[in-house]
Parts: C-alpha cells; sequence; structure tokens
C-alpha cells in the first residue's frame, strides 16, 4: 500500500478511538456506564444498532456471498422490519417499564433465578464466540492481504477496540458507532462508483445489469421451498423474522443499544430507523458484489483470490500442475469474454433466439470453470494440506488491493477495520453488563457500592475482550464467515426468544415448564444441527417452537402449582 492509504487507515481509526474516549470520560456509576446515563437520541440508537449488526464479516463476505451465488441472500432480512414492529410493540415498554440494565432481568420477575440464569449463559456463549469471530474474521484476510502476523493482527484490532469500551462503556459504544456508520457506507457507495469506472468503455450500467442478469446474480427473490435452501422467501420471513426478534429483542449486544435511549418513544424511533434502512444496506453491499463480478467477465480474475496460498503452491512440487489449470483457467477466461460481449449485444439489439445462444454457451464455459476450481482446489489440498480451500471472503479484498487507486484503498481498510471495532465493541460492552448484572451482582456478590460495580463492569468487558482476542487467535476458518456467525446465533437464539415468548404471551406457563422445556430444546437443536442438513435459518424457528410446545405440555402435565427458585 502507499503512504497516503496508511495514514489513511491508520487516522481514521485513531481518530475515532479517541472520539470515544474523550466523549465518554468519566462515567461515576454503573447505570453512567452500562445504560450511557439514558441521553442518546434516536437516530444515534438507529445508527448504533445498524452498526452493531454490520459487522467486518459483512463488508468481506457479503461481496464474496453475491459474487459466487448472487443477490438472494438479502432475503435473509426479509423478516427484520416485521421484527422491529414487533419489538418496538411488546419488548421495549417491558423493558423500560422495568427499568432494566439487561434483558434477562426481566425473565426473572416472570419466571425465577435459574431461567434468568440459563438465559443469559446461553448468550455469553453465543456471543462470546461470535466475539471473536468478529475479530479473527478480518485479521485473518487482512493478515493474508497485507502480509501482517495473524496473532499481531488480531490484537491491534482487539486493543483498539478495549481501550474505548472499558473506558466509556455503553455511550462510548454508541457515540463511536455514528462515525463508524459514516465510514462504512460512504466507503461502500465509492466503491460501487469506482467498480463502475473501472469498468471497460463502452460498458454501460445497463449493460452491467443485463452481464448480472442473464449470468444468474441478480436472484433477489426465490420462492422454491426446500428446508436444505438457506436462502429463499419463506426461510427468510419466517426463520430471518424469528432470528431477527431474538437478535433485536432478547440479544444483549443489541437490546443494549436502545435501552440507553432517552425514552420509549426514541428506541422505537432507532428501532424503526433499522429496519427501513437495514434491507436496503444490505442490498447495496451484496450488490458491490455483484458489480465485482460483472468486472471479473471482462478482467481476468486470479484463479484463487487467497494470494498466499497460492504462493505456496507455486513454491511446492505441484508447481507445473498449477501452471497448466492457471493455462486452463485463462482459455476459459477469453472464451467466456467473448460470449459475454456478444450477450451484450444480443440485449441491445433485442435478438432473444441469439441471446438465449449465448446464454447457453456461457452456462457451459460456466461449469467447466466450476469443473477448473474443484480441480484446483484438489490440488491446494494435496500441496497444502491445511490451507483453506474456499476463497470467497478473499474475491471482495482482493478486487480492492488490486484495482483500487491510492487512499481509496486506505478507506476501504478503513471500511473494514471499522466494521470489525462496531460489532465487536457492542458484544464487549454486552458481554460485560451481563456478566455483571445477571451473574456476578444477582448470584456472588449482590451487596456492593456502586464505584464496586463500575470497577467490575469494567473488569469483566476487559476479561471478555482478551477471551475474544484468544478465541481469534486460535479460532479456524469457515466456509463463509457471514454465514457462520448467523449459524452460531441460530443454533442458540430460536431457544432463548422461545423462552421470551412464552414470558410475554402465554401466562399460565410458570419457571420450571420452561426452564425444562428450554433445555430440551436447546439439546434437539443441536442434535439436529449436527445430523441433518437443515438450512441454519430454520433452527431459529424450531428451537422457538420447542420451547412453546414443550413448555406448553409440561405446564399441563405439571399443573399451576407455584413453582420454586
Amino acid at each position: 500500500m502507499s503512504t497516503i492509504d496508511w495514514i489513511i487507515l491508520f487516522g481514521t481509526l485513531l481518530f475515532i478511538v479517541g472520539y470515544g474516549v474523550y466523549k465518554t470520560r468519566g462515567s461515576q456509576n454503573m447505570s453512567d456506564y452500562l445504560k450511557g446515563d439514558s441521553s442518546i437520541r434516536w437516530w444515534t440508537v438507529g445508527l448504533s444498532v445498524m452498526a452493531t449488526q454490520a459487522s467486518a464479516i459483512t463488508f468481506l463476505s457479503t461481496p464474496g456471498q453475491a459474487f459466487e451465488d448472487g443477490m438472494r441472500f438479502i432475503q435473509f432480512y426479509f423478516g427484520l422490519p416485521i421484527a422491529m414492529i414487533i419489538i418496538s410493540v411488546t419488548f421495549v415498554p417491558i423493558y423500560y417499564r422495568l427499568k432494566v440494565y439487561t434483558a434477562y432481568e426481566y425473565l426473572e420477575s416472570r419466571f425465577d433465578l435459574k431461567t434468568r440464569t440459563l438465559a443469559a449463559i446461553l448468550f455469553l456463549i453465543q456471543r462470546g464466540l461470535a466475539a471473536g469471530i468478529t475479530i479473527y474474521a478480518p485479521s485473518i484476510i487482512l493478515s493474508t492481504i497485507l502480509d501482517w502476523n495473524l496473532t499481531l493482527t488480531n490484537i491491534i484490532i482487539g486493543v483498539l477496540v478495549i481501550v474505548y469500551t472499558v473506558s466509556g462503556g455503553t455511550k462510548a459504544v454508541s457515540q463511536t458507532q455514528k462515525q463508524q456508520m459514516a465510514v462504512m457506507m460512504g466507503g461502500m457507495i465509492i466503491a460501487a462508483f469506482v467498480i463502475l469506472k473501472l469498468l471497460p468503455e463502452g460498458v454501460s450500467f445497463g449493460n452491467a445489469l443485463d452481464v448480472a442478469g442473464h449470468m444468474g446474480r441478480l436472484n433477489v427473490v426465490t420462492f422454491d421451498l426446500e428446508f436444505s435452501d438457506r436462502y429463499n422467501v419463506w426461510s427468510g420471513i419466517t426463520g430471518g423474522l424469528f432470528l431477527a426478534l431474538s437478535y433485536f429483542g432478547t440479544d444483549q449486544s443489541q437490546v443494549q443499544r436502545y435501552l440507553s435511549s432517552r425514552s420509549v418513544a426514541q428506541s422505537r424511533l432507532g428501532l424503526m430507523m433499522n429496519g427501513l434502512l437495514k434491507v436496503p444496506m444490505q442490498f447495496l453491499i451484496l450488490f458491490v458484489g455483484v458489480l465485482v463480478f460483472v468486472f471479473y467477465q471482462f478482467y481476468q480474475p486470479p484463479v484463487f483470490f487467497n494470494e498466499a496460498v497460492s504462493q505456496q503452491v507455486i513454491q511446492s512440487e505441484y508447481a507445473e500442475e498449477w501452471q497448466a489449470l492457471e493455462s486452463k483457467h485463462s482459455a476459459n477466461f477469453e472464451q467466456k469474454k467473448e460470449e459475454v460481449s456478444a450477450l451484450i449485444q444480443a440485449a441491445e439489439s433485442g435478438d432473444q433466439d441469439k441471446l438465449e445462444a449465448r446464454k447457453q454457451q456461457i452456462n457451459k464455459l460456466s461449469e467447466e470453470q466450476a469443473g477448473i476450481q474443484e480441480e484446483v482446489k484438489s490440488l491446494i489440498t494435496k500441496a497444502v494440506p491445511n490451507a483453506e480451500t474456499k476463497d470467497t471472503d478473499y474475491v471482495f479484498i482482493s478486487f480492492i488491493m488490486q484495482n483500487f487507486p491510492k487512499g481509496l484503498i486506505g478507506l476501504l481498510l478503513a471500511v473494514i477495520f471499522s466494521a470489525a471495532m462496531s460489532s465487536t465493541a457492542s458484544e464487549l460492552n454486552a458481554l460485560g453488563s451481563t456478566s455483571v448484572v445477571d451473574l456476578y451482582k444477582r448470584s456472588f456478590k449482590p451487596q456492593a457500592s456502586s464505584l464496586h460495580y463500575l470497577n467490575a463492569s469494567r473488569l469483566f468487558t476487559l476479561a471478555w475482550g482478551v477471551i475474544a482476542i484468544i478465541f481469534a487467535t486460535f479460532a479456524s476458518l469457515a466456509d463463509n464467515l457471514i454465514e457462520f456467525v448467523n449459524i452460531i446465533g441460530s443454533i442458540f437464539y430460536g431457544t432463548i426468544l422461545g423462552i421470551f415468548l412464552v414470558a410475554f404471551y402465554l401466562r399460565f406457563i410458570q419457571a420450571n415448564a420452561v426452564f425444562i422445556a428450554a433445555c430440551i430444546a436447546e439439546a434437539l437443536v443441536l442434535y439436529l444441527f449436527f445430523t441433518t442438513d437443515i438450512g441454519f435459518l430454520w433452527f431459529n424457528v424450531i428451537g422457538c417452537v420447542l420451547v412453546v410446545f414443550i413448555a406448553s405440555l409440561l405446564q399441563l402435565i405439571i399443573g399451576s402449582k407455584p413453582t420454586a427458585d
């Protein structure tokens, strides 16, 4: 990278960290630290909620998802606006009326201590894992691209987040996320325009859409009902709705964002802002990935996007086989490039017969390319046995490093680092508050001063930050990082949501029934996850329905006798 790129990258990051520390210095009690003195306005809440969900994985992995599979991942978010309405009407007023620090405090008043503790522990497990992944995901890719040490990269991201999160708590997280969202969305909009400018002369935006559409990358909506299919309208509206209800309604990393606002109305406005803007935001990020796909129909892509792994193969005894595959890849690309140009001419002339013929030929060449890619993966496995053979997460960052002008490379890297910091900060803040409020203060040291709990909150936040860095250091790369994070959430979220829905809507069900039902449901979800190929979004529905059904059944068997803690 050039000097200007380094200046832009580190200048942006240091400004965000310094701003967060400066604006939120001097928290004097636990309430200020965990709830930001309840002074945050709705637009800050909305941006904070969006930034919490938009991790670095979103900006690294989502364009690669679109490059490989098209736009259909957007269906994952179709249930989110509905969830925002339900949470605004039901969840938010209850949390405010009870003046809770965490979502799980409500469960004790409704059920008992063991149910509150179970939900808190399930949250700590899945969010603790996710915090490590949100550090590890950008670290492994950035360390590869920039030739940095992976452990050092994990530590840099983790320490930057820990500094302002431990210093200023919830308010620091919310304040810095405004700047981070500005950097993230500004960077992606600029990226879209730059990619369009990089397309060959004579290839218009309309031509790009024609290419993407006829090559199956504008598949925004899929109506086929396939339970093994991860992304379709039905899984998005149902599984996506349940996931969004659980994530935004019961996950402390999100609940803490809107509990810090001035009032119920401000929280609701912030959530509705997220409901209105989240789908367009994800559409933009996916569309950037589609534009990268179109770009690589005219300019030859690498045979494998992870350059570090490619170099390892080239330096091995399999170098000649690798060169042979690169030659096949180049020949395939040249043929397909000609067919794509012919497809554009056919689309402009309106000649449907020629258009269909070109599409068939492109499909044939794409299948041939897929075969070459499988050979590449097999060769990598032989040459570098421990290497990850799926390179989707490297597509966008590789494209940036090879094609963007000086200055913009630093900006886009700042986008990725900012996203990593924003989501990780929210997670550490929530992990710290849940550890203190739901476990430490409630069950281990119930009588202590406000200053003691403030210091404990800082220490637990710091401890979770260190744990996240350690987990990131020893983690291994999944097939697709954005899917991996959502898979982890889906395994636990359904059970947690089921507990809350019983608490809100099924008043006849008591503590013992819901506690036993939650334990059984979580065990069944884990069993199905490891033994079936059910699409992960459905686990949100399955876990939730199992808790409600089993709890209802158990309550009928147990009867309505009062339950003991």
